[in-house]
């Protein structure tokens, strides 16, 4: 038997013909065959046409099986979790410029990110949404100056879901130009927390402090113009990016000084009970005597820990108007509060205290249940 070949979508598959027998002809030969005869060729053309078939399957899964390989794999539940994949190219929003120390956090959770730099807190936020980066990583709280209130509005003014936390050890360095010593220095340059968390190493030195927008845009601004008269405190990233030498590091009044950060993305992920989760939520109250009281005991309650309370005053409707009869009509804040607490809502008992907490909140949103940080400071 010998055979063609035809190309089908790329791939060439035979095509047979016969020798011995033309398909074009009358086979009413077969006919005056006896019934052994018939069966014996018959059962000989099913074994060549099977193995011909075999041949061309296994050469068409051979040729085929790199085109599979470079297609996107299925997606599992394992693909919805927080924990970093430093294989996955992933693209994080930040505030800041290139050696900021957001840029430090995006870098510590995906080591193999490409991060996206923006000039404001909401602009980062909104890069996700628009789908110019997969995810964000903004501050939220300092230990030392505390809570970054923008970002907590921030967080109810977006879609957007938390879906892990980063803490960073911080390391405030103090970075000229090369061959620029401490005594050269008139004035140093940084985001203004900074210079207060630097505020009695800056005092000793006897400079003018200048505040900018951005600790790294403070060294870039030294490095750009060259400038030997001025210093900048900033990260030991920022002065590797921008050629600056470090002239001093650890300048923070405070050495236990921690960020922590949020990662922010628009789906959230899925959450299990196997470790430690962390979820976030915010509500509203009515107005009444132990009201708080009541709303924090749903956890209490359950054996479920708090790691966080913050409130603000609701930005849309800042202030509630109460009719006290002894007093008559007062005006008080109406407040958001935002709580952290230590469970996964896979859990039961975090599903029945929100259950519980809906019974006397105006308004509750999850804003994302994520692993707790356990990345090494």
């Amino acid at each position: 038997m010998a055979s063609k070949s035809i190309a089908i979508s790329g791939c060439e598959l035979p095509q047979l013909s016969w020798s011995r027998v033309s398909l074009f002809k009358p086979l009413n030969w077969i006919g005056s065959l006896n019934t052994a005869r018939r069966d014996v060729w018959f059962g000989a053309i099913r074994a060549e046409v099977s193995q011909s078939v075999d041949r061309t399957v296994t050469n068409v899964s051979g040729k085929l099986q790199k085109d599979f390989s470079s297609f996107p794999r299925p997606l599992t539940v394992a693909d919805f979790s927080a924990d970093p994949d430093d294989g996955m190219k992933v693209r994080i929003s930040y505030k800041g410029l290139p050696g900021s120390y957001s840029e430090d956090a995006a870098l510590k959770a995906y080591p193999k990110c490409e991060t996206v730099p923006c000039d404001e807190f909401e602009e980062a936020f909104k890069a996700v949404e628009l789908w110019l980066a997969d995810k964000a990583v903004l501050p939220i709280e300092c230990s030392i100056a505390g809570s970054i209130h923008r970002n907590y509005d921030l967080l109810l003014r977006h879609r957007l879901h938390i879906v892990g936390e980063v803490q960073l050890s911080i390391n405030l360095c103090l970075l000229a130009m090369p061959g620029v010593r401490t005594e050269y220095l008139k004035r140093v340059l940084s985001h203004p927390q900074v210079l207060d968390m630097s505020d009695i190493f800056l005092s000793k030195l006897s400079v003018a402090r200048e505040s900018v927008d951005d600790a790294a845009g403070a060294a870039q601004y030294i490095a750009s113009n060259e400038l030997r008269d001025a210093g900048a405190v900033a990260s030991r990233r920022a002065s590797e990016i921008y050629g600056l030498n470090i002239v001093a590091e650890n300048v923070q009044d405070d050495s236990d000084n921690v960020i922590r950060f949020l990662v922010l993305a628009r789906d959230p992920i899925i959450p299990r009970a196997d470790k430690l989760y962390k979820t976030s939520i915010v509500f509203t109250l009515d107005e009444g005597p132990g009201v708080l009281f009541k709303a924090l005991a749903v956890f209490a309650l359950r054996d479920i820990n708090l790691t966080k309370i913050e409130s603000r005053p609701q930005r849309k409707q800042p202030l509630r108007v109460v009719d006290d009869s002894n007093t008559g009509s007062a005006k008080y804040f109406d407040y958001l509060f935002y709580i952290d607490f230590e469970a996964s809502m896979a859990e039961p008992r975090a599903q029945n205290a929100l259950g519980h907490l809906q019974e006397f909140a105006t308004f509750l949103r999850v804003l994302g249940c994520y692993p707790t940080n356990t990345i090494a400071l």
